[in-house]
């Protein structure tokens, strides 16, 4: 018994200090996960290293008159690392002697904690010796340059544990101005002109080595690049900032006004198709107005506009004359079991043909359409193809949809089918096509492709230039092209936009229209009209074409085009006729004459700036950071100043920059340079981009 008793006190002993021991196991491995966790994992991070890849800077998006529509901004999230050997030097001697002004300088510069409130934020990360304490996020680049010259990070990153996370977010400056045609930049999300050209301004990503801490985030090991990451390219539009402005705020005011529910407004250069301004807004839910979709390249029922097409086409065939009598039928016509209504009341009934098309008469355009087509549409047709209404205008926009024009034999062709077409029903087509054609009336026939990018280009240097594009070189006759601008000047003297431009010191040539249009499943029973306007000015030398269209709300009470949209034209004509034609901006579009000396200078950024604001030349400033090495040059008058990227592995652009900078840039990088001539480098041995190496030799030609 004695035996079994001393064997069992032994087991019972080594039990409970076997329980003993699994519990304070298991104590410690809670404690360290949670309580110590951060910190070793902190640890564990900082002995991994791993390539990241490193977003490109992506290029900028400047309008014709060298304002920056859409440009990448630095921006930076600011951490220390609390367990640099430095801070704990000396019992924490550098740390104690400066967190006190740090502090005040933190709060004097953000204004969103007292000092006081600072200093404890920072001895609590100081005594918790963490390796990613957060400080701020989302700094601009004003605020780094200042806050890496306060006390303690003047010092630098390996003393003062200051680590400053960088990207590049996008910005708009003129935030809602164009913002659907110059576009979203977003990864999944990218619309207009940054989605066409996103290849070009997108550039290369580059690869840099860093080193994880808390959290996975990376830090780079140091400041050289695996592969350098290639700044994107940047693209003048053909957009004029000033243009985009009367267009947008005419615009608006009138959807205001009317409560309209969304509306557009395109103004094209005649002579060229460069699109100068395009305005889209419609109606969010809490009744602000928005670029939310570009209605210009959206394709609907155009109404009245479009009779200037039936027009041609039976001017072309020479089925009518101008000074043809037509009876208006009292305003009702019947056809095929259907009603043709004018939409305005007519004291006239027997007219000219030039007449009917002044007051807008569906009757006439129906009764014309018919008569002279209805046993060949085809014909019909053929003229609507050559005027390209059809088919895309293949502006360089993303998501332009295609035109509906039906044709015989479809499901969609019927009795009622030709003469709806002959005023603006039973078809589809954008704002921008109308403007094409109306373009082409302007420009004697010539029918010029649209286009909103004038050029590409990198570091100041034009890399390519996009000239007008002719689609159609004559889309109709003179003598058709003669008479259709009597009866466009003819609408605004005589017809149903004579009250709004009685006037005007200036002729236009242009057209009413009203479309009853469909509310989706509902049909045409909530009256919702569509207003629109189009024309050119002035009419004996076009310069702008010009194209209004609003969509109102149900049962508005002013829904007529000569109350809606023309107003919005006529709004937009009167700025730019008094700024291009007397004096404001001295020329009209087509007369401006850019600088005859263009040039480009590359340099030290510190010398150009003061050298700049010693000329008192008034330049942008588009390297939106401190870069050492930047180049200014003139771009339409306006001086650009733009960032130069310089690395030591591959061979900078030397062109445009003085011997004195040259010289010195290259024997930074190791290479042996050889002179011929005198002046700034025009030429180069070496091909910007080439890999070099140290003791090179590089051949420089001065100009």
């Amino acid at each position: 018994m004695e035996v079994k008793r001393d064997i069992l006190w032994r087991v019972y002993l080594s039990y409970i200090l076997v329980v003993i021991a699994c519990v304070a196991i298991f104590g410690k491995a809670v404690y360290i996960q949670q309580v110590e966790g951060t910190k070793w994992r902190s640890m564990s991070d900082s002995l991994h290293q791993r390539i990241d890849e490193i977003e490109a800077e992506r290029g900028t998006i400047y309008s014709e008159d060298g304002q920056m529509l859409s440009t990448s901004i630095p921006q930076f999230d600011i951490y220390i690392d609390f367990r640099v050997a430095s801070l704990h030097e000396k019992n924490g001697k550098l740390f104690r002697e400066n967190v006190d002004s740090l502090s005040f300088y933190l709060a004097k510069l953000f204004k969103d904690q007292t000092a006081a409130e600072y200093k404890t934020i920072l001895v609590q990360g100081y005594k918790a010796e963490d390796g990613y304490f957060l400080l701020k996020k989302k700094i601009s680049f004003r605020e780094y340059d200042e806050l890496r010259r306060f006390p303690l990070f003047k010092l630098g990153r390996y003393k003062s544990g200051l680590i400053a996370n960088e990207k590049t977010i996008r910005l708009n400056p003129y935030q809602m101005l164009a913002f659907r045609t110059i576009g979203l930049a977003r990864d999944s999300n990218k619309v207009g002109l940054e989605k066409t050209y996103d290849s070009l301004l997108k550039g290369r990503n580059g690869k840099q080595t860093v080193r994880s801490i808390a959290g996975g985030v990376g830090v780079p090991v140091d400041d050289t690049y695996l592969i350098e990451p290639e700044t994107g390219k940047d693209i003048v539009s053909t957009i004029d900032v000033f243009i985009q402005d009367v267009t947008e705020s005419a615009l608006m005011k009138m959807m205001v006004q009317n409560d309209a529910d969304n509306g557009c407004a395109i103004v094209m250069e005649t002579k060229t198709g460069k699109i100068k301004a395009i305005a889209n807004l419609g109606k969010k839910a809490t009744g602000v107005y928005w670029e939310d979709l570009n209605y210009a390249i959206s394709p609907s029922e155009p109404g009245s506009t479009f009779k200037l097409a039936t027009m041609m086409a039976l001017l072309e065939d020479k089925k009518v004359s101008l000074n043809q009598i037509i009876t208006l039928e009292n305003g009702a016509w019947r056809i095929a079991g259907q009603t043709v209504y004018d939409s305005e009341v007519h004291k006239e009934n027997e007219v000219t043909v030039k007449h009917a098309f002044e007051l807008s008469s569906n009757v006439a355009m129906a009764k014309m359409a018919v008569t002279h087509y209805s046993g060949n549409p085809n014909q019909f047709l053929k003229h609507l193809n050559k005027m390209r209404m059809d088919t895309v205008t293949g502006i360089d926009l993303v998501g332009e949809r295609t035109p509906v024009i039906y044709k015989p034999g479809g499901r969609f062709w019927g009795p009622t089918t030709l003469p709806w077409m002959a005023f603006g029903y039973n078809l589809s087509v954008s704002p921008l096509q109308t403007a094409l054609l109306y373009n082409a009336v302007a420009n004697n026939g010539v029918i010029l492709k649209p286009y909103l990018v004038s050029s590409v280009k990198e570091e100041g240097i034009v890399l390519k230039e996009f000239q007008p594009t002719v689609l159609d070189a004559k889309i109709c006759s003179d003598a058709t092209l003669a008479l259709l601008r009597s009866c466009l000047e003819g609408v605004c003297t005589e017809g149903t936009a004579k009250s709004l431009f009685a006037n005007s010191p200036y002729k236009v040539g242009g057209k009413t229209g009203t479309a009853l249009v469909a509310d989706g499943n509902k049909g045409y029973a909530s009256k919702i009209y569509q207003s629109s306007f189009a024309g050119y000015f002035p009419a004996e030398n076009p310069q702008y074409t010009c194209v209004v269209v609003i969509k109102n709300k149900p049962f508005a009470p002013v829904f007529y085009g000569a109350s809606v949209a023309g107003p919005v034209f006529k709004e937009i004509a009167d700025r730019l006729y008094s700024t291009y034609l007397r004096g404001t901006k001295t020329t009209l579009a087509s007369n401006k004459k850019s600088d005859s000396i263009p040039f480009q200078y590359t340099g030290y950024k510190q010398d150009i700036t003061y050298l700049s604001q010693q000329l008192k030349l008034n330049y942008k400033d588009s390297t939106g950071r401190a870069d050492l090495w930047s180049s200014i040059q003139n771009n339409n008058a306006a001086l650009v100043l733009q960032k130069k990227q310089i690395n030591d592995k591959s061979m900078p652009l030397l062109k445009g920059m003085g011997l004195k900078d040259a010289i010195y840039l290259c024997e930074e990088m190791g290479l042996m340079v050889n002179i011929k001539g005198r002046g700034r480098v025009a030429e180069q041995s070496i091909v910007p981009g080439q890999m070099i190496a140290r003791g090179q030799q590089i051949f420089l030609s001065l100009n």
